[in-house]
């Protein structure tokens, strides 16, 4: 990779807890040359055994600090209803 460039590397983990929630974290970040991650897409998806569902997106990219700072999130919520 040259010195500009930068990569998409992708990890989606999906468990099922104690209690038969299931849970999936997709995790999108953006690497630079020097393996910095330099910006992050995360979304986590949560559905109970009822079906209801919770999906959190979190989409953060580096600060003046260094950090990653998070610019924007949405949580959507949906109940099962039949």
């Amino acid at each position: 990779m040259s010195e500009n460039e930068f990569e998409i590397v992708e990890v989606i983990t999906e468990v099922t807890d104690g209690e038969g929630n299931l849970i999936i974290d997709d995790l999108v970040t953006v690497v630079d040359s020097d393996g910095n991650v330099v910006a992050s897409d995360e979304t986590i998806i949560m559905q109970d055994a009822e079906g209801d569902i919770v999906i959190d997106e979190i989409v953060s990219v580096i600060g003046e600090n260094g950090e990653l700072e998070v610019v924007a999130e949405e949580i959507v919520v949906g109940l099962n209803e039949g």
